[in-house]
């Protein structure tokens, strides 16, 4: 035990002697309430920790002594083995350390918590009987929902952090995207360039400036550490030639619809044996990564959700295009990929719709501030007349059907406002909005 003292006492040390980061401000801030522990979640590598030290940053600029914030990350190998009682050193240390603080708000922020058995008890504990503001991140969804709720019990407030926005993508490469309607045409053809390069390189921050194999090396890295630590370790998955199966297909495919019976009839043509129930617990466990979306068919009926197939997305175009070097590129089907995360960032669940005539149109969801619904269709290239007769009808089916006035097309590059309600704006443009036609609002 004497070991973990002295180990958290030089992690202190080392915590308070560092100088934070300089780092590009997320356009999230922290969620703070008295008395509630601070949760953000998020896939591994989308900036938690860097979102942490932003609050970090905040403190200190209201002259908050850097002694009075401490920050552990329960992956640090110097931590492990960690067990529960270890907590309570945790703090025996500190206030060793620092006895005038016992009667001073402090700030403990901890880092990928969900790895340490009985941590809630911990954090319920802490809560309750010190005046320290606890800040949690973990890259497990469960932190987000059901586990978290009744573990802690209404004592919580959760921010889900994703790789960079475009805005804050633009914003990190050097230019302000602004937050006007009226763009000029050399603006309009600066950020199409960036719209480009967002498709490609994607929203994680640490390969921002790395060049493309690297980049790729470093994304299919992150890819594997998911797969190993937040599947294989977390919940004891033996079969990982399927789990890799199952990751390159939903990776292939964005927005493709996923049937579990076919992927699993494809296993067995292949003579690779697997369960459907584990396939559907794989899926699970990606979506608990935040490393896959599902997205339902919009629809009333409980029953008619249930029995269609969802459609697939991934958290970042910049890990498909990483994985799918060798595969032909479908620019459409990452920029509707771009389009579902661009709504998620927004906090909001999009269905697919199918109209009576059998088209399908790709989102439809529900703002928090309007009656009816939003009606969103992704197409890269309408410059066909055939194909913008079809986009714009089945477009307008759809609105009919659903009682909703205003719909969008999302396109790479035309841009127009053929009448009844639709607009057709390029990607970049929409991109920097706010989804639903109002301006942007985070």
């Amino acid at each position: 035990m004497g070991d973990m003292k002295e180990v958290i006492d030089f992690l202190i040390d080392d915590f308070h002697e560092r100088a934070l980061p300089e780092l590009l401000s997320r356009e999230k801030s922290m969620p703070r309430l008295a008395g509630k522990a601070s949760v953000v979640v998020g896939m591994r590598r989308s900036g938690k920790t860097w979102f942490c030290y932003q609050h970090m940053q905040e403190l200190l600029k209201t002259e908050i002594a850097k002694e009075r914030i401490l920050y552990l990350n329960f992956e640090d190998d110097r931590l492990l083995p960690f067990s529960s009682p270890d907590f309570q050193t945790i703090l025996d240390t500190y206030y060793r350390k620092f006895p005038s603080f016992k009667a001073m708000e402090c700030h403990l922020f901890l880092d990928e918590i969900q790895r340490i058995e009985g941590w809630e008890v911990f954090v319920r504990r802490v809560l309750d009987t010190e005046r320290i503001r606890l800040y949690i991140t973990g890259s497990s969804s469960k932190l987000l929902s059901t586990e978290i709720a009744s573990a802690l019990r209404g004592r919580s407030l959760t921010i889900e952090i994703f790789p960079f926005s475009f805005r804050e993508f633009v914003m990190l490469h050097g230019e302000n995207p602004g937050k006007s309607d009226r763009y000029g045409s050399q603006k309009r053809a600066l950020l199409q360039n960036f719209a480009g390069r967002y498709l490609e390189i994607g929203g994680f921050p640490e390969i921002q400036t790395l060049e493309t194999r690297l980049r790729h090396e470093v994304l299919r890295n992150y890819l594997d550490v998911v797969i190993l630590r937040d599947v294989v370790e977390r919940h004891g998955v033996g079969n990982v030639e399927v789990l890799r199966s199952l990751i390159r297909q939903a990776i292939s495919a964005p927005g493709g619809r996923f049937s579990v019976n076919r992927f699993y009839n494809t296993m067995k043509s292949r003579g690779i044996s697997c369960t459907k129930n584990s396939l559907y617990d794989y899926l699970n466990y990606l979506m608990d990564a935040f490393m896959l979306y599902q997205v339902p068919i919009y629809s009333r009926s409980e029953r008619v959700r249930q029995v269609n197939p969802r459609k697939l997305y991934t958290v970042d175009t910049g890990i498909i295009r990483a994985m799918s070097v060798r595969m032909t590129r479908d620019d459409g089907a990452l920029l509707e990929n771009l389009v579902f995360m661009h709504l998620r960032r927004h906090g909001l669940s999009p269905a697919y719709y199918v109209t009576s005539s059998g088209t399908e149109v790709d989102f439809v969801f529900h703002t928090p501030t309007e009656e009816e619904p939003q009606v969103v269709q992704v197409c890269w290239d309408l410059s066909d007349s055939e194909t913008r007769k079809r986009e714009v009808q089945s477009l307008l089916l759809a609105m009919q059907e659903l009682g909703a006035s205003r719909g969008s097309i999302v396109t790479w590059l035309d841009e127009d406002a053929p009448g009844n309600g639709i607009g057709i704006v390029p990607a970049w443009k929409w991109l920097l909005g706010f989804p639903g036609g109002k301006s942007e609002q985070n």
